[in-house]
C-alpha cells in the first residue's frame, strides 16, 4: 500500500514538474518576443514578410485589447515628435484596406512625397492615424510616426463603401479626433491618403485663416461660401478657440443631418450664423494648386496636391493614382525650359470616371457628393 502511495506521489510530482517547466518556457518566450518587438520598433528594423506575418498572429492575441490604452497615452508624444517648430503636424487616416501592400493607397501616398518637389522633408511631420490593428502594424513597418485610434465595437478595417453606416461612423470619428488634436494645441494639415503631394502646399495657405479647405469645385473666390463646394479630404486648421468651437459644432451637427456625411454637413453648416458669431475665418483653396479628379489642376508648374475625389472604388483609385504619379514623374524628368512651356494635362481620371458614371446612373446622386 505504501509503495502504491509513493508511486502515485512520484507521478504527481513529475506532472507538476512538467507543468512548471512548460510555464517557464512560455513566460520566457513571451518575454523574449516583447523585447525583440520593442527593439524592432525602436530601431525601425524590418523583418522579412514571411516572418512578420507569423509574429503578427501572436501580436494580435496579446495586444488587441491593450492597443487603445497604449496609444491614448502616447498621442502627445507622437504629435510632439512629429510637429514643426510652430506645433503644426500633418495628419492622415489609414485602415487595413488602404494599407494592403498588394494594392496600396498608402504606398502611393508616401511615394508622392518622395517624388514631389521639396516634399520629402514633410514626411518628418506626417502622423498616420491607424484605425485598426493591421493598419497600425503596416504603418510601423513603413513610417516613423504612427498612432493607433481604435473605436470600441466598430470595425474600420475593411473598405468603407461610400455612405454606408461604417463609412459615416469613420468620417465622424475622424472629425471628433481632429477636434481633440486642436484642443491639445496643435495646428494640423489633414490630408486623405488618396491625395498625391507634388509640391509643398504651405506657401499657398492664407496666413489669417482659422480653417481653410480644398474644394470639389472652386468658384475663383476664396471667401465665396455660396458657390465653393468644400472637400473634407484636405484642410489646414489653426488651433484656437474659434476652430475648436467650430469642430464641436460640426460634430454635433451630425444629429441635425443624420443621413449626410461630414462633408455634406459642412457644406450645409457653412451658412449658419454661428460661424459669424464665433468669428471663424474660413477660406476655400484654389484648385489651381489643390486639384482633384472632380476639378483637376491644369498647370503642372503650379499644382501642389491632386486628390482622387469624385471616384468610387479602391481599385479604381489605385489604378488612376498610379497613372497620375507616372505623369508627374515624366514631368519632373523634363528639362526646365520644357517644363515652363508645357501645357499638358493629366491622363487620369480613367477608371474613376467610368466608375463614377456607373455609380451616378445607379444611385441618382451627383458628382458633388462623391469623395
Amino acid at each position: 500500500m505504501l509503495r502504491g502511495c509513493f508511486s502515485e506521489f512520484k507521478s504527481s510530482t513529475a506532472v507538476l514538474h512538467r507543468r512548471r517547466t512548460a510555464a517557464m518556457f512560455f513566460i520566457m518566450f513571451v518575454f523574449s518576443y516583447l523585447v525583440l518587438n520593442s527593439t524592432f520598433d525602436s530601431c525601425q528594423i524590418r523583418l522579412p514578410e514571411y516572418l512578420v506575418s507569423s509574429t503578427d498572429i501572436f501580436s494580435s492575441a496579446i495586444s488587441l485589447h491593450s492597443l487603445s490604452d497604449s496609444a491614448d497615452t502616447s498621442l502627445e508624444t507622437v504629435l510632439e515628435e512629429a510637429s514643426m517648430h510652430d506645433k503644426t503636424v500633418i495628419l492622415t487616416t489609414l485602415n487595413e484596406a488602404w494599407a494592403d501592400p498588394n494594392n496600396s493607397i498608402l504606398d502611393l501616398f508616401l511615394a508622392s512625397f518622395r517624388f514631389g518637389y521639396q516634399t520629402s522633408r514633410l514626411l518628418n511631420h506626417l502622423v498616420i492615424i491607424a484605425l485598426d490593428q493591421k493598419a497600425f502594424v503596416r504603418c510601423k513597418r513603413v513610417h516613423t510616426h504612427c498612432f493607433a485610434l481604435t473605436t470600441e465595437g466598430v470595425d474600420f478595417s475593411q473598405e468603407a463603401y461610400f455612405m454606408t453606416p461604417d463609412y459615416l461612423k469613420m468620417m465622424w470619428r475622424r472629425v471628433d479626433f481632429l477636434r481633440s488634436v486642436l484642443e491639445m494645441g496643435y495646428n494640423f494639415l489633414f490630408t486623405d491618403a488618396d491625395v498625391m503631394w507634388l509640391r509643398d502646399p504651405f506657401p499657398h495657405f492664407y496666413p489669417d485663416a482659422d480653417f481653410q479647405i480644398a474644394c470639389d469645385h472652386y468658384s475663383g473666390n476664396s471667401t465665396d461660401v455660396a458657390t465653393n463646394l468644400a472637400n473634407g479630404g484636405f484642410s489646414f486648421v489653426r488651433s484656437n478657440i474659434r476652430s475648436i468651437e467650430f469642430y464641436k459644432y460640426w460634430y454635433s451637427s451630425r444629429v441635425t443631418y443624420p443621413d449626410l456625411h461630414d462633408q455634406d454637413v459642412l457644406n450645409n453648416i457653412k451658412f449658419d450664423s454661428i460661424l459669424t458669431d464665433i468669428h471663424l475665418k474660413l477660406r476655400f483653396l484654389d484648385t489651381t494648386y489643390f486639384g482633384g479628379f472632380c476639378e483637376p489642376s491644369r498647370d503642372l508648374n503650379k499644382v501642389c496636391t491632386m486628390h482622387a475625389n469624385c471616384c468610387v472604388g479602391l481599385d479604381n483609385k489605385v489604378h488612376d493614382l498610379r497613372i497620375m504619379l507616372q505623369d508627374w514623374k515624366n514631368f519632373m524628368a523634363l528639362p526646365p525650359n520644357m517644363k515652363s512651356s508645357l501645357r499638358s494635362t493629366w491622363r487620369a481620371p480613367k477608371n474613376c470616371s467610368l466608375a463614377l458614371r456607373r455609380h451616378l446612373d445607379l444611385s441618382g446622386t451627383t458628382a458633388e457628393t462623391i469623395s
